[in-house]
């Protein structure tokens, strides 16, 4: 991680352009210029839509919270020199997260009209809409003076898997904002406005926008499709499994660090679907490559989506479940019994300049307890064989530490300052 020196509050704010987001709509007037003089959070008009969800807990919201059907996800560079200007923009990102998960605008100070506001104003009437706001801290935050020692073992930038294609500018980052809501103009808003806030401290880097959750993450949700047009997620850790939820997703007490214990370690992949493969492929062909039916969602040999996957099952003396089937590779029994929580998106680009390529896929988001023994080992496997190789391309990647939740009074990522 680089630390410039001289970047001006001008500079800082124009790199929101990495975001798309820009650094501002316009002088709000109205329902942001009313009621200057208390200098409060305000509840937004009409705030109908949805309940919201609680911020401040034991662990982040965001990781075992139902997966919403909207993802804004923000990516940045520190510029800050210390770690003291790290917990102040962390305290701040805090505040206005509590203020915009509860459906009220983000204004501490009384608004003077010759100012511009501090929300951005994209989501007034809009409510809470099931907001959640998730933060993670990425490798290069403990190159600051005095957090060097309290950088967590599992927090090492991710090791080349064969076949990644990966765009070094949307890839890694110091820090990441996780927004997820059920109306995309308010995850947003929570992007936008928290870049803002981030002036002089830390700069946009990337961001993804997703849509269409690609996993259920709780037993209330159906299993969603993906834009392969399969299932995803059937065999995915639920947020009701509390035991799995310990084993595999939060970090304990004899992990090695304390200030993240209740945490999770966050990874996030792009990957492209090449759509001139894909859709050329045969319905037998693509069964063969995930492991499923494509209409039921059943493992092959199989009648119902949640039959227990049997991996020895043949077929005039072939497996059911081809050696490179994706599942076959991904499962439990393949990874000395892993599991991990995924969280994932689709997403989509557009159309490719100069080729007319579909620009679309999976924005894979990952929770586990340790990279070291759930995604990497996972992953070298899957990147080794995995019939998915053929028509996906790994063009994003980064890895983050999800601190433990914030009590009221408190923020997130407190305990890494005590």
């Amino acid at each position: 991680m680089s630390y410039p020196r001289g970047i001006t509050r001008r500079e800082a704010l124009g790199g929101a352009a990495a975001l798309g987001i820009g650094v501002g709509l316009g002088h709000v007037r109205g329902s942001l210029g009313g009621g200057r003089g208390s200098g409060s959070s305000r509840p937004i008009s009409g705030a109908a839509s949805f309940t919201p969800v609680p911020f401040h807990g034991l662990h982040q919201a965001g990781i075992a919270t139902p997966s919403q059907d909207y993802l804004c996800f923000g990516a940045f560079d520190l510029t800050a020199q210390d770690a003291q200007e790290l917990r102040s923009l962390l305290e701040e990102w805090t505040a206005a997260a509590v203020a915009m998960t509860a459906g009220q605008l983000y204004q501490p100070t009384p608004q003077e009209e010759d100012q511009p506001p501090e929300d951005t104003g994209e989501a007034l009437e809009a409510g809470p809409s099931h907001l959640t706001i998730t933060f993670g801290l990425g490798p290069g935050v403990f190159g600051l003076p005095g957090l060097f020692s309290r950088r967590p073992a599992e927090l090492r930038p991710l090791p080349a898997f064969p076949g990644d294609s990966l765009e070094a500018s949307r890839s890694g980052g110091d820090l990441c904002v996780q927004a997820c809501a059920e109306d995309p103009q308010v995850a947003f808003h929570a992007i936008h406005v928290l870049s803002r806030l981030a002036a002089g401290t830390a700069v946009p880097r990337w961001s993804q926008l997703g849509f269409g959750r690609t996993s259920s993450t709780s037993t209330s949700q159906k299993t969603p499709r993906n834009l392969m047009g399969f299932k995803d997620g059937t065999a995915n850790i639920r947020a009701e499994e509390s035991a799995a939820m310990e084993r595999f997703v939060w970090v304990g007490r004899g992990d090695g660090t304390a200030w993240m214990n209740g945490g999770t370690y966050l990874i996030v992949r792009r990957i492209r679907i090449l759509f001139d493969v894909w859709d050329t492929t045969t319905l037998e062909g693509q069964e063969q490559v995930i492991g499923r039916y494509k209409v039921s969602g059943a493992p092959l040999g199989e009648r119902g989506e949640f039959d227990p996957i049997d991996l020895d099952a043949t077929s005039n003396g072939e497996p059911l479940i081809p050696a490179n089937a994706h599942i076959r590779l991904a499962s439990p029994q393949y990874n000395e019994g892993q599991r991990i929580l995924r969280r994932g998106y689709s997403y989509s680009e557009g159309i490719e300049a100069g080729t007319g390529d579909l620009d679309a896929g999976l924005f894979f988001v990952a929770f586990q307890r340790s990279p070291s023994r759930q995604f990497i080992p996972i992953q070298r496997r899957l990147a080794s064989s995995d019939a998915l190789n053929r028509t996906t391309l790994h063009t994003s990647s980064a890895i983050f530490a999800c601190p433990p939740g914030a009590e009221p009074g408190g923020f997130v990522g407190e305990g890494l300052f005590a």
